[in-house]
């Protein structure tokens, strides 16, 4: 079923509707009569001429104004990445390098009144998002000397939705389109925003969720938005035609987060159902990865091959898309603390990955966010150094440069209320990496 496209700015879409626009229906007879006219292969010919001829078009606009290298030798550096980005053999050898950053240059940008529960950074790295448990929404805008805030949509109160332009409850995920258009937040009270992400204009609200709206990521390339929830299904939406796609179900827990890369398809962490999906869209199919013992609260994808999760068990695992278990585990990876006279794991409750690279990082409650080495093949993963911050740390994200990473911080877990850490700080946490030498090609 699919929701009418092309509605006027800020209207609702429900993926309960069930009428399918007259746009789409169109688009689907026009791909089906060029199915008709075309083999597969003159297909693949076809778009990959396409391809080609837009590469060559970016090379030479780039060539011309860098006046450095014949577009035929960036053409043909761009297709190998790539080929080697898309079968997730792109791999940037950067861990070994990465040092100490100074705790005299961490910068600590304060707003949010509650937790900060999710952030993500702008494609270009120039602008920060964050949003909290207090529902509100904050844009800076990240720079050596000030992390100047741009934009801030304060929290409403519940049921206020229509009138107010923020959330009126708990935001619990967010993610940003790869041009860095659109910005998508999702909330407890069911509801996924979408922004602009340059003034912070809200666009659309999509509702169709039956629980909290746990996870949000844009596929690569697209304005495709995938969206998970407490309700245990993923939803698919077209944000550019303003537009429900389709629902897909499987997990027997509460999805704690999801992510996604170019190809379509997602991952999810499925809560205490103990298990990690890989949803392939067009075939509405899944694979099941299990290896976690205690709630898998949170993932990212490393390249298109490789992912990483981390559980309340204490545990980091490293998975391959092959592997129904997990290449490499780390136990207790933040240690263990004495809760109630009982000794229990830190629970892990945020990781990074900078993307294509051996470079990974995790957030607990611990005192530190630890950042770690993936061995070769992904079959080992081996800690590299600790950086002390205190608080509950609810989001981790990499730069795409690699040169800092950015930290939300909370005085709570950004899903619920189990421990308060008073002497923390609701901020987000911007942390200078410095790398030795330079970072060795893939």
């Amino acid at each position: 079923a699919r929701a009418t496209a092309g509605r006027p700015a800020d209207e609702e879409v429900s993926s309960d509707s069930e009428t399918e626009s007259p746009l789409l229906g169109r688009r689907r007879r026009e791909a089906a009569e060029e199915e008709v006219e075309e083999t597969p292969q003159e297909k693949k010919l076809r778009l990959a001429k396409q391809y080609l001829e837009e590469l060559r078009q970016l090379e030479e606009e780039r060539a011309e104004e860098e006046e450095e290298l014949e577009p035929a030798d960036l053409i043909g550096d761009r297709l190998k990445e790539d080929v080697l980005e898309q079968r997730g053999r792109l791999q940037r050898l950067v861990a070994k390098d990465v040092q100490p950053p100074d705790p005299a240059r961490i910068r600590v940008l304060r707003g949010h009144q509650l937790p900060v529960t999710c952030l993500v950074i702008s494609p270009d790295d120039r602008f920060i998002f964050s949003a909290s448990k207090d529902g509100s929404l904050i844009k800076c805008k990240w720079e050596v000397d000030s992390g100047k805030r741009l934009c801030v949509v304060p929290g409403g109160k519940k049921g206020t939705e229509e009138q107010h332009m923020g959330h009126a409850s708990q935001v619990l995920c967010m993610a940003i389109s790869s041009d860095g258009k659109y910005l998508a937040t999702g909330d407890r009270n069911k509801l996924i925003m979408i922004w602009d992400a340059a003034t912070c204009k809200r666009l659309h609200i999509f509702r169709g969720h039956r629980d909290a709206v746990s996870g949000l990521s844009f596929r690569k390339g697209t304005h495709q938005l995938y969206s998970a929830s407490h309700d245990r299904c993923v939803k698919v939406w077209d944000v550019a035609e303003n537009a429900y796609v389709e629902t897909l179900f499987g997990h027997q827990d509460i999805i704690t987060g999801l992510d996604s890369l170019s190809r379509e398809c997602c991952v999810t962490a499925g809560g205490r159902d103990g298990t990690v999906r890989l949803w392939k869209i067009p075939e509405e199919s899944q694979l099941v990865f299990s290896g976690h013992q205690g709630s898998i609260d949170c993932i990212q994808l490393i390249n298109e091959e490789h992912m990483v999760s981390g559980a309340d068990d204490g545990s980091l695992a490293l998975w391959g898309l092959t592997k129904k278990k997990p290449l490499a585990l780390a136990r207790q990876a933040h240690g263990e603390q004495d809760a109630q006279g009982l000794q229990q794991p830190y629970w892990i409750s945020a990781v990074a990955a900078l993307r294509n690279s051996d470079l990974l990082a995790t957030g607990s409650h611990s005192g530190s966010v630890k950042l770690w080495k993936c061995g070769e093949g992904f079959r080992k993963v081996e800690h590299l150094l600790d950086i002390p911050l205190v608080g509950f740390v609810n989001s981790l994200k990499f730069s795409a440069a690699g040169d800092f990473l950015v930290a939300g911080i909370g005085q709570e877990h950004r899903l619920g209320r189990w421990w308060r850490i008073k002497e923390a700080k609701n901020s987000i946490c911007i942390i200078p990496l410095k790398q030795k030498t330079t970072a060795s090609s893939p």
